[in-house]
């Protein structure tokens, strides 16, 4: 960087620039806000006593002795919260989004009654005045289980002598659906000259954000929650609604937030619970899950099962591709799962490539299991896994190079229209497979591979493209405020949860308007601060409220105008802005834009600014990821060796932090390919991975270096010309694993990570 680019980067960082974090120097000397560091007057504590079966009729709950040992405040159930007229959470979104179709599903109880659904269910809420004293009464309530069969696997809730979960959801299935062009898919698969199919179980995963979920409740005539959340405006309005109260009613605050991952998106029983004892005890009321509750109640996600068939012609040109499909909710439909089924996971099938027809079929059951919601690339990173694993499977079986297989297929026009007439506006994606073929030096690849066959170790290469919808919530809000004191205060309805918004937001806003970073204040995490807010999810932040921050400066600029017109004496039509300047057109008479709100402050027009948009349409990130494994084909073990991106993110705000997004993305995918998998017993449906003693993260030492470059194409469906970024590792980099796997021992298990064990069992199977 030269002198004048760094000058600028510390004065004035504007968009493509790389600042530093302005958000680090806080964490890194201690003054980070985390939910457990607030303090509150009059502070008690509550304890949940979670359901120890998997499935089970409660009987009787006994509190008496609990309630008689010292400091013990309240112990509630399901009987208080009905007398108190409080309602179960239902999903956020209730029927099928393409078609209307309503979901069967129950309302998720705030505490189980009558019926526990999942190990970890929470029966009675203990508050008392130390946490200790809280978990004392915790082992005092008494309950009694009569145990049910326990169903945790999707095909099993299917059969037809299955345990009922609930009597709303007949057969334990929420949704089935069928959409697409099924004749004419029936047709090319009868004719076809290759036809190919594969069988997939894109397996449950625990999220594990660093910070676990918590909420302090406090009512002093109004519900004000403080809590770890992406998603404050929504969960607020979710908790109004169980507690009978109007959103305006309830305030939800979220200070720093230690992650998310899409775990912390949608709303909990808890949020109204700590609330609800809150009045009830008429203290604030605070709970931190532990890292066992992390386990047992954060909503997981995946889990999904397929049977695809791609069918192909004599030169390898895909005809159409068939999808069925089963995915498991586990024990409610919570947040957005139903939509993930009928909006994301559908959405873009096959989309990079062409694949004039699709045949999708969807189910989606209930099962003894926590609850499902989403994590980075729900729906999305099902798909691609199908699609990318079947182009393998399909040129292995029917000798197709792989790699020339792709492009041979890849949509080479962009605005495109996929099977299911959804557009995408932009992007190259055989440019950008390309770069990743010539980046990650897939001509050199065989020499690598004698030399690990040299060593005794098979070494395989493996390759998956990727794209994605990103924009969520469709609507987003922004408020700028000129301050007496020279600053600018810019809200958002979005949240930071750890991506750097606090120096991306603040960049965009000093490109429109030519203001010094320093002047620029991040304001977010307070539903009191603005109207509402789409959260943090599907990476839309910086295109939704980056798009909000866009417009709402072209108003400041169109009001400035007429107010640095009367400053200086000149007609408006002879004012132009530039660079945080107003100048009267050929003269050096000029003002600035805070002296210009200084002005309009003091003619009682101020410059403060609030705009709402909503989208017509989403972002599409894309690109394509290469991964190199060796394994030791004594015990199966894999050990990533190379990984490398090209990645499509459209215009970069900063690309040091969409680095870091796309590395932590990367991380997150491998973690699912090679170590991650929640897993349950079939018989009594108790989680057996419950701990990091029994699930495995990856680590620094599990991971190469990561070879990532950016090959963006502007994406035209917002002005700033951005694409989310922070999910693509986690779609692509778990099928290319799996491919490379696969191409180094010829097999690859399609259930759950691929451990030692695993990959040792599938060469064993394969060789039989």
């Amino acid at each position: 960087m030269d002198d004048e680019a760094a000058d600028r980067g510390q004065h004035r960082a504007v968009i493509g620039d790389a600042p530093r974090r302005r958000e680090d120097g806080r964490f890194v000397t201690g003054r980070g806000a985390y939910l457990d560091d607030l303090r509150f007057d009059g502070l008690t504590y509550a304890v949940l006593l979670r359901s120890p079966h998997a499935h089970a009729r409660i009987g009787r709950i006994g509190t008496a002795d609990a309630l008689a040992l010292p400091g013990v405040l309240a112990v509630l159930t399901a009987a208080e919260a009905r007398t108190d007229g409080l309602t179960g959470l239902r999903p956020s979104v209730e029927a099928n989004v393409q078609t209307g179709e309503p979901f069967r599903f129950l309302a998720q109880p705030l505490l189980a009654e009558n019926v526990v659904r999942y190990a970890g269910e929470a029966v009675a809420l203990i508050v008392a005045q130390t946490r200790n004293q809280a978990l004392d009464a915790a082992e005092r309530v008494v309950v009694e289980y009569q145990t049910l069969p326990a169903i945790v696997a999707a095909q099993d809730a299917l059969a037809a002598d299955a345990p009922r979960l609930a009597d709303e959801v007949p057969g334990n299935l929420c949704l089935d659906w069928t959409w697409g062009q099924t004749k004419q898919v029936e047709a090319a698969l009868s004719t076809a000259q290759h036809v190919v199919n594969i069988d997939l179980d894109n397996h449950r995963v625990i999220t594990n954000p660093i910070e676990p979920r918590g909420a302090v409740g406090v009512y002093d005539g109004r519900y004000t929650l403080y809590l770890s959340s992406q998603n404050l405006h929504g969960n607020r309005d979710a908790a109004a609604r169980v507690l009978g109260v109007d959103p305006s009613a309830v305030r939800f605050v979220a200070p720093d937030v230690g992650g998310g991952f899409g775990a912390k998106n949608f709303a909990y029983a808890e949020h109204a619970l700590m609330l609800w004892a809150a009045r009830r005890v008429g203290r604030p009321v605070k709970w931190i899950a532990t890292r066992s509750e992390v386990f047992l109640s954060d909503h997981q996600a995946r889990d999904h099962l397929a049977r695809a068939t791609l069918a192909l012609d004599g030169e390898g040109r895909f005809l159409a591709l068939r999808v069925d499909s089963v995915a498991n909710l586990g024990a409610y439909m919570a947040g957005g799962s139903g939509a993930v089924q009928t909006n994301q996971y559908p959405h873009l099938q096959g989309t990079v490539y062409r694949l004039p027809a699709i045949a999708l079929r969807v189910r989606a059951v209930l099962t003894n299991t926590t609850p499902i919601g989403v994590t980075r690339g729900p729906g999305f990173g099902e798909a691609v896994n199908i699609m990318e694993r079947l182009i393998d499977a399909a040129a292995s079986q029917c000798g197709f190079d792989r790699i020339e297989l792709r492009r041979r297929n890849f949509v080479t026009r962009t605005p495109m229209t996929n099977a299911f007439n959804f557009t995408v506006d932009s992007g190259d994606f055989r440019a950008a497979f390309d770069a990743a073929v010539d980046q990650a030096d897939v001509a050199g690849f065989q020499r690598r591979r004698q030399r690990s066959e040299a060593g005794g170790r098979r070494r395989g290469i493996g390759l998956a493209c990727h794209i994605k919808a990103t924009g969520g919530l469709p609507t987003e809000n922004v408020d700028i405020r000129f301050e007496p004191d020279g600053t600018v205060s810019l809200i958002t309805g979005t949240q930071t949860i750890g991506q750097g918004h606090e120096t991306t937001m603040p960049q965009i806003l000093a490109d429109r308007l030519g203001l010094a970073n320093a002047t620029i204040r991040l304001k977010q995490g307070d539903t009191d601060l603005i109207a509402m807010g789409g959260g943090h999810g599907s990476s839309r932040a910086t295109y939704m409220a980056g798009t909000a921050i866009w417009h709402a400066a072209e108003i400041i600029i169109a009001k400035g105008k007429r107010i640095a017109a009367r400053a200086l004496e000149a007609a408006e039509a002879d004012i132009e802005f530039d660079n945080g300047m107003f100048r009267v057109t050929g003269t050096d008479r000029a003002i600035t834009l805070l002296q210009t709100a200084s002005h309009a402050r003091a003619c009682d027009e101020p410059l403060d600014t609030y705009h709402r948009w909503t989208r017509e349409a989403m972002t599409f990130p894309n690109g394509t990821h290469i991964a190199e494994v060796e394994v030791d084909p004594e015990t199966g073990s894999v050990s990533l060796q190379r990984l490398t991106a090209v990645d499509d993110y459209g215009v970069i705000v900063n690309p040091m932090i969409a680095a870091g997004q796309a590395h932590g993305a990367m991380a997150q995918g491998a973690g699912q390919a090679l170590l991650e998998g929640a897993a349950y017993d079939p018989g009594s449906g108790q989680p057996i991975s419950g701990s990091f003693m029994d699930y495995a993260m990856p680590r620094a030492a599990d991971l190469p270096s990561f070879d990532l470059s950016f090959a963006g194409t502007r994406c035209t469906t917002n002005p700033v010309g951005v694409k989310g970024c922070g999910e693509a590792g986690a779609i692509a980099v778990f099928p290319a694993i799996a491919n490379a796997i696969a191409d180094a021992v010829g097999a690859t298990s399609r259930h759950g990570p691929a451990s030692a064990f695993q990959v040792w069992q599938a060469m064993r199977v394969r060789s039989s």
